[in-house]
């Protein structure tokens, strides 16, 4: 299943449209024509079928006390008794717009196409070209070495060289054909550079250089979003489908950084979905419709140094690169593999302190322990350092007070929610304030 190159032989230079003025002494030529799948073709008559039951009936007539009348109404109007008699097999176009079955309203009459154009190629297919090259004079070509290789702007990846096995002979009116493929992994402008060499009827040795080009465009955009909350941060990634074609997304992984461990988050399944281990294994890929459909994904990141037993990384701003695979309608594949996503890069902070311990149950008036867990992020011996309630900058009155001298015992003097603020730390020697911990939100109960 093949579709001609539609823009023919083109030249990238000057010189070598000299070479296509000579072309007509030459006795072969390349034909150059891109194996690519067919697709469905509409019937278009089929789009103009309809089901009686929504023209000549209310919405609610089958659905109503008495359904068996609307249908008995409906088949007394498409079939009114005919008192002539009528040839068996007689031909009318009475019903010819009537959906005779469900399935015709896709106006597929189940016939395949084959492309009547080069087509659109896109970054991360497989380009396959079924290439012959004929001899059309009235001689024999002898020892055709033959060589097919691709340009773009940064290089040149040789496909095919015969030059140590050279095809023996092509003989007047006959051909020599063969296939490439080339995993395309460049945007931009690519060239086709088909080349002969051979010896003509009359023993002399020619050249022949033909060129055909073509464009790689881009599938798909993958828009990103990082947000950071505490420690964790939230990776939002946004897949866009720019082709004609309905993207069908077999994979899409996102691969972490080596100081980082990924989640992905999804939404829960509505309780009526049914699960199964075929479900599970014949999963359903996500459809990401043609022209600008989009579909997004959610992940959930968390160094993995927080994990016992874990070396240390020292945090970058890399967080990782998605690997994505699809098929499009009639399964032609499909692979792209992102740049590395980066976060906003944050000061890296030489000691942590956090809060990992807050009573369930908190009574006003009644001193409580909050449990605060000092980490030192550095290979160096730190401290000492003071933990203390800072006053509030608002100048609003405090509901939870520092209970005498242990830095770590409160207590709460008004009910309901309430939060812990402005727990500070102080390094001595340094003599250096720290930013205060995030709020801590706590509910206090009457005895």
């Amino acid at each position: 299943m093949a579709s001609p190159y539609a823009g023919g032989v083109q030249s990238p230079s000057p010189a070598a449209a000299a070479h296509q003025q000579q072309q007509q002494n030459h006795s072969l030529a390349f034909r150059v024509m891109r194996l690519s799948r067919p697709s469905l073709q509409p019937d278009p008559a089929a789009l103009l079928r309809f089901d009686p039951r929504d023209v000549f009936l209310p919405e609610d007539a089958l659905t109503g006390p008495d359904p068996s009348a609307a249908a008995d109404f409906l088949h007394g109007l498409l079939h009114p008794p005919d008192p002539t008699a009528t040839v068996p097999g007689e031909f009318t176009f009475r019903d010819r717009f009537l959906l005779r079955d469900p399935a015709d309203a896709l106006a597929l009459p189940g016939l395949l196409v084959l492309p009547q154009s080069f087509g659109a190629i896109y970054l991360g297919e497989t380009f396959c070209s079924y290439i012959s090259i004929n001899n059309s004079s009235s001689f024999e070509a002898r020892d055709v070495v033959i060589k097919a290789e691709i340009q773009t702007e940064r290089q040149r990846i040789l496909l095919l060289d015969t030059s140590k096995s050279p095809v023996e002979s092509i003989r007047s009116g006959g051909r020599y054909d063969f296939i490439l493929e080339h995993d395309v992994k460049e945007l931009g402008a690519h060239t086709l550079v088909c080349t002969a060499l051979y010896n003509d009827g009359d023993g002399e040795r020619k050249y022949l250089p033909q060129f055909f080009k073509f464009s790689v465009s881009n599938p798909l955009s993958v828009r990103t979003k990082v947000r950071t909350i505490k420690d964790i941060t939230y990776l939002e990634a946004c897949i866009e489908n720019h082709t004609k074609s309905n993207l069908y997304m077999d994979q899409v992984d996102f691969e972490p950084a080596q100081q980082w461990n990924a989640t992905r988050l999804e939404a829960d399944e509505h309780p009526s979905a049914v699960k199964s281990e075929i479900g599970d294994l014949c999963k359903q890929p996500i459809l990401i419709r043609a022209g600008g459909g989009i579909y997004n994904y959610l992940y959930q990141l968390r160094s993995s140094s927080d994990e016992a037993g874990q070396p240390k990384f020292e945090l970058s701003s890399i967080l990782g690169k998605f690997q994505i695979t699809w098929r499009t309608n009639l399964g032609e594949p499909g692979r792209l593999q992102t740049q590395n996503i980066h976060s906003t890069p944050t000061a890296s902070k030489d000691v942590d302190l956090r809060a990992v311990k807050v009573p369930p149950i908190i009574y006003a008036e009644r001193p409580f322990m909050v449990n605060l867990c000092l980490t030192n992020q550095t290979d160096k011996t730190v401290g000492p350092f003071e933990v203390f309630l800072a006053p509030s900058m608002t100048g609003e009155e405090r509901v939870v007070l520092v209970n005498g001298l242990q830095k770590l015992s409160m207590v709460a003097t008004q009910l309901g929610v309430q939060k812990i603020s402005g727990i500070t730390m102080y390094a001595v020697q340094e003599k250096k304030y720290y930013e205060p911990l995030p709020d801590i939100e706590i509910f206090v109960d009457a005895e």
